[in-house]
């Protein structure tokens, strides 16, 4: 079967074009292809089908073979995909993933996509919606234990779970291995959680590094960026819009800072190479 390895500011993974063939155990492929070592390698596997609530569908894998809700840097990976493969001619497109729509702005140049502009949704602060237990409807700016340490912890949901943590320090040089699982497998969090240390730089830049669940540490994660910048937002650290210094690469987020309304994410998006697999 033919695949394409593609990245979006180094969260990279590996897509198949679903929307004519299938892949019988596809978390079984996930758990194969992902592996840096024996297989093509990658940050998980991503297929492309028909869409029945939007023009295509994203069935998005971790490398651990679990179902992902949304990956912002995947999503602008399959809008270059279908638009370089001429799946669509269109550079306005939508896109779903576990029932979630999303639009996309495909930036093209010469026939070829090179970014796209997501209107991720609207974020959630609510803690039933992350999910994380509280006694408090939101978890904003609140003191959290973890491995021995207490750390600052803001939670957001951008359709999947977030907490947080703002750091003084450049999260370069943050244990990040080492406390990373201990957020994703804490027991507040029912379903795991993606973790993002997050230093400020000024108010238009923040640097992040981010613990994916079910993946580990990635070089980017687009609903992660999305994230840390509502969050800097509604702790009062940021403006509206900021550019995510991620270890693969920046992101543009916006958002007006009121909760019904959507963040938007601007980013690159980039083929690899292409290849072909039996499964």
């Amino acid at each position: 079967m033919k695949f394409t390895k593609m990245h979006g500011c180094g969260n990279d993974y590996v897509y198949f074009d679903c929307t004519e063939n299938s892949i019988n155990d596809e978390s079984a492929a996930a758990i194969a292809l992902s592996d840096r070592h024996f297989g093509i390698g990658g940050d998980g596997i991503i297929l492309i089908k028909k869409g029945t609530k939007a023009d295509f569908e994203m069935v998005m894998y971790n490398a651990d073979g679990s179902r992902g809700a949304m990956c912002g840097n995947g999503i602008r990976c399959v809008a270059k995909y279908v638009y370089d493969n001429g799946l669509t001619d269109k550079t306005d497109i939508s896109i779903e993933s576990m029932g979630a729509v999303k639009y996309i702005n495909i930036t093209a140049e010469n026939g070829k996509a090179i970014s796209a502009r997501v209107d991720m949704g609207a974020p959630s602060l609510k803690a039933a919606d992350i999910p994380v237990y509280s006694d408090k409807e939101k978890v904003i700016d609140e003191l959290v234990t973890v491995g021995g340490k207490a750390y600052c912890m803001t939670c957001v949901s951008m359709g999947n779970p977030h907490a947080v943590i703002f750091i003084e320090n450049s999260p370069k040089a943050f244990p990040l291995e080492e406390v990373g699982p201990l957020f994703e497998n804490n027991p507040v969090f029912p379903d795991r959680t993606n973790t993002e240390f997050v230093k400020v730089i000024d108010r238009k830049n923040l640097e992040m590094r981010v613990w994916e669940r079910g993946s580990g540490e990635t070089l980017a994660c687009g609903t992660g960026a999305c994230a840390s910048a509502v969050a800097a937002i509604v702790n009062g650290l940021a403006d509206n819009e900021v550019t995510v210094h991620l270890l693969g690469g920046d992101l543009n987020i916006s958002w007006s800072g009121n909760e019904g309304d959507s963040v938007f994410m601007t980013g690159p998006a980039t083929t690899v190479f292409t290849g072909e697999i039996e499964i």
